[in-house]
């Protein structure tokens, strides 16, 4: 059975860093098959993973829909499906990539989302960790079926709107009823400590700061020039930071 570890937040609170960092901690660590699931449309999770995302499953969905009646002679649509899901999956060292691509838009998907789901359940479950990049209004990881997550961390920049919108995606999670076994915020990008109103602002929420992750140049520099963050030297603040914060919820697992 997968350990499954979620990112939410707003764009720009540092979350696909915290995923991508996450995955390389897991990978250095754990030395056990990982899986990293691209959620957010307009992330860049396979660029700051050192990789380039293939098809995604969204695309691969709209093909289908449009070309269900080219399926391959004496196959069916489960194998179909399964065998172009195989081509979005990225295989690098230490781990694979998928990327899921925009939610469904207008039309019948019902029949193809359930073979997608039902697919895409058994293959998670072949690994022994899911990082999941999402979007801040979690469409994809509302559609899974079998299971929901492990550990969720919402990220926040250090501000009042950073924090009430974290409060927000947490009710918002609560509302779908998505399974989630043990939720936290983290607060990043700090440069002068950890504001006391955002904690207590966030406790009364329902929501405990579980970690902070401070303003890092080295990743600036490293985003600026292109370089994957999976490259970050041991002395970069950010990778500390969330080590520390993965040490804590992880061991043991």
């Amino acid at each position: 059975m997968s350990f499954v570890i979620a990112m939410a937040g707003k764009g720009g609170t540092g979350k696909t860093t915290m995923a991508a960092l996450t995955v390389k901690y897991l990978v250095d660590n754990f030395g056990k098959p990982i899986l990293a699931v691209d959620a957010d449309a307009n992330s860049n999770l396979d660029q700051v993973l050192g990789t380039k995302a293939g098809k995604t499953v969204g695309s691969l969905r709209e093909y289908l829909t449009e070309n269900i009646s080219k399926i391959p002679a004496g196959m069916s649509k489960e194998v179909w499906v399964e065998s172009l899901v195989q081509q979005a999956l990225v295989e690098e060292k230490g781990f694979d990539l998928i990327s899921m691509g925009r939610p469904e838009g207008p039309g019948c998907y019902c029949y193809l989302n359930n073979i997608f789901r039902r697919y895409l359940d058994i293959l998670v479950n072949n690994y022994d960790f899911v990082v999941m990049d999402n979007e801040a209004g979690m469409e994809h990881l509302s559609r899974r079926t079998t299971r929901g997550v492990d550990l969720m961390f919402v990220l926040s920049d250090p501000t009042v709107r950073g924090v009430e919108t974290a409060l927000r995606i947490k009710r918002l999670a609560e509302e779908m009823k998505l399974n989630i076994k043990e939720l936290g915020l983290v607060i990043s990008r700090l440069q002068d400590g950890l504001p006391q109103q955002l904690v207590e602002m966030a406790k009364e929420g329902g929501l405990e700061v579980v970690g902070t992750i401070p303003f890092d140049p080295y990743i600036v520099e490293m985003d600026s020039s292109g370089i994957p963050l999976t490259r970050l030297p041991e002395e970069s603040p950010a990778l500390r930071a969330v080590k520390e914060i993965l040490e804590e919820k992880l061991h043991p697992v």
